[in-house]
């Protein structure tokens, strides 16, 4: 009995240091955390989008989170590590918690759900599912669910292809669940090959020669054609995606969010 006691002693803290690093580390993007036990201490990987703020100035801020493991949740000698998430739009534990800020900040529950599912699709997942549940638009408890592209829902491969993650709101109406589930391209391991004959490869090859000629010619005109105009609205948009913090992420996606159509006035006007 004494075994079972410790493993829900373990999972429990895990889960309390889980919310105090969403909630220690927010503006840093944090994933989740990989921690394991060595004979010199505890390993700490946080997965995050933005290390230098977890980091700090001279290490500062790394420092002080050091401690606060020890001292809080009883780690022995922790060692932390920060790894930079590659694709954040891909990462459920990331977009949960800025579907979770949208909302807190007064931004509408389907524009928030509708902005978070086109950002994951554009991001090349292979499918999405977006549940979100509570008091939504009344004193009644409802749930929504939207869904895009392909995702498995059962068997070997939703195990391997997709990954989840919930957050929780709190709002004057109540307590809000979200929950995403993303399906990755990558992940998909192919079975099956078709093998074409060899007419049917040469006559690909040609069509492929021929339209990257074709292409190569599009490209120089278009080279030529391009003004001073474009170039520095290309660049003012550039600038625009690159935010120091996700609070700076969060405030420029409710900027693009206002021009974003969620029918729900002709939803209105149906019922």
């Amino acid at each position: 009995m004494s075994a079972v006691k410790n493993v829900i002693k373990d999972n429990y803290n895990m889960m309390l240091l889980k919310d105090y690093l969403r909630e220690k580390i927010k503006d840093a993007g944090f994933s989740h955390a990989e921690i394991s036990k060595t004979p010199t201490g505890t390993r700490v990987a946080l997965h995050v989008t933005r290390p230098g703020i977890v980091i700090g100035r001279k290490g500062t801020s790394i420092r002080e989170l050091t401690e606060k493991l020890g001292e809080e949740f009883g780690l022995k000698n922790p060692q932390i590590s920060v790894i930079e998430i590659p694709k954040p739009d891909l990462s459920p534990n990331v977009m949960c918690n800025r579907m979770a800020s949208h909302i807190e900040r007064g931004t509408a529950f389907r524009r928030a759900t509708m902005w978070t599912l086109q950002q994951i699709m554009d991001s090349g997942a292979m499918g999405v599912q977006i549940t979100i549940s509570g008091k939504l638009r009344g004193d009644r408890s409802a749930f929504e669910k939207h869904t895009a592209g392909i995702l498995p829902r059962a068997g070997h491969h939703a195990d391997i292809i997709v990954s989840e993650d919930i957050a929780h709101v709190r709002t004057a109406m109540g307590l809000i669940g979200i929950r995403i589930r993303i399906a990755i391209k990558e992940n998909v391991i192919p079975e099956f090959e078709m093998k074409e004959g060899k007419t049917k490869k040469v006559d690909a090859e040609q069509k492929v020669d021929a339209e990257q000629k074709v292409d190569a010619e599009q490209k120089v005109d278009a080279e030529q054609k391009v003004d001073a105009d474009t170039v520095e609205s290309r660049d003012k948009t550039a600038e625009g995606y690159k935010a120091k913090t996700e609070t700076e992420q969060i405030a420029i996606e409710e900027e693009k969010m206002k021009g974003l159509e969620t029918l729900e006035k002709e939803e209105d006007e149906l019922k």
